[in-house]
C-alpha cells in the first residue's frame, strides 16, 4: 500500500514538473509575438499581403534573412504551424536557391532544438501535450529496429503526418545525427517544391507553378491515402535489408 502511495506520488510530482516546464515553454512562445504584436504593430503591417512582405525584405535585407530563419525554427517548434507556405514566402522573396538554402538551415536548427527541448521536457510533458497513447505509438517506431528506414519514408512522402516525430525522437533512443540526416533528407524534395512554387509565382511562371502544384497536390493525396502501405513496402524492405 505505502508503495502504491510512493509511487503515486511520485507520479504526481513528475506531472507537476511537466506542467510547470510547458507553461515556461508556452510563455517563450506566446509572449515573445504578444509582445511585438502590442508594442511594435507597424511591424506587423508590413506582413499584410506578399508585395508588402517583398518590399519590407528588400528594405531590410539582411536583418530579413535572421528573421525568417527564426520564423523556420519556431515552424519546427510549433509544429502545428504550416511550414510550406513560409517556404513559399521564402522562394518569393529570395529566388530559388537562397530561399532553400535559408529554409534548409532553418529547419535543421529548429529540429535540433526540438530534439533537445523535448528530451529536457520529458515523456510526462510529451504525454500531456500529444496524447499517451499516440505519443507512444510514434515513440515505439523510432526505438524499432527499422527506425530508420521508417523514418526516411515518412519524412519523404507528402501526406503522412509527421510533426510528432521530433518530439517523439528527443524521448526515443534514436541518435541525434542520423535522426537529423534522415529527417533533412526525407524533407528536401517536398520543402525544394514549396520554395520552387514561390519562386515561380515571383517570376510569374504560371505554367509551371500550376503543374507543379499539380504535382504536389497528388503526391500529397497518394500520400494520405497509401501511407499504410508505404509503411509496409519500408517494413519489408528492412526485413530484405537483414537477412
Amino acid at each position: 500500500m505505502n508503495q502504491g502511495n510512493h509511487y503515486k506520488r511520485k507520479k504526481q510530482i513528475r506531472t507537476f514538473v511537466s506542467i510547470i516546464k510547458l507553461l515556461v515553454l508556452l510563455g517563450f512562445i506566446i509572449g515573445i509575438p504578444a509582445y511585438v504584436y502590442f508594442n511594435y504593430p507597424e511591424f506587423i503591417s508590413h506582413f499584410n499581403s506578399l508585395e508588402e512582405i517583398n518590399s519590407f525584405l528588400l528594405q531590410y535585407k539582411t536583418a530579413s534573412i535572421f528573421v525568417y530563419i527564426g520564423l523556420q525554427i519556431l515552424q519546427i517548434i510549433i509544429s502545428v504551424l504550416p511550414g510550406q507556405a513560409l517556404q513559399f514566402a521564402a522562394g518569393y522573396a529570395y529566388s530559388f536557391w537562397f530561399g532553400y538554402l535559408y529554409s534548409i538551415i532553418g529547419v535543421t536548427f529548429g529540429t535540433f532544438i526540438t530534439f533537445y527541448l523535448a528530451r529536457w521536457l520529458g515523456k510526462d510533458a510529451m504525454h500531456l501535450f500529444f496524447g499517451e497513447e499516440r505519443f507512444t505509438r510514434f515513440v515505439h517506431v523510432l526505438n524499432s529496429k527499422r527506425a530508420y528506414i521508417v523514418l526516411f519514408v515518412i519524412y519523404l512522402i507528402p501526406g503522412i503526418p509527421k510533426d510528432l516525430f521530433v518530439y517523439a525522437a528527443g524521448v526515443s533512443e534514436i541518435k541525434m545525427k542520423p535522426f537529423l540526416f534522415l529527417s533533412l533528407v526525407g524533407r528536401t524534395p517536398a520543402l525544394m517544391g514549396s520554395v520552387m512554387m514561390g519562386s515561380m509565382f515571383k517570376n510569374d511562371s504560371y505554367t509551371g507553378l500550376i503543374i507543379l502544384g499539380i504535382v504536389a497536390v497528388v503526391a500529397c493525396i497518394i500520400g494520405l491515402l497509401q501511407r499504410n502501405r508505404f509503411l509496409r513496402w519500408a517494413d519489408k524492405t528492412y526485413q530484405k535489408m537483414v537477412k
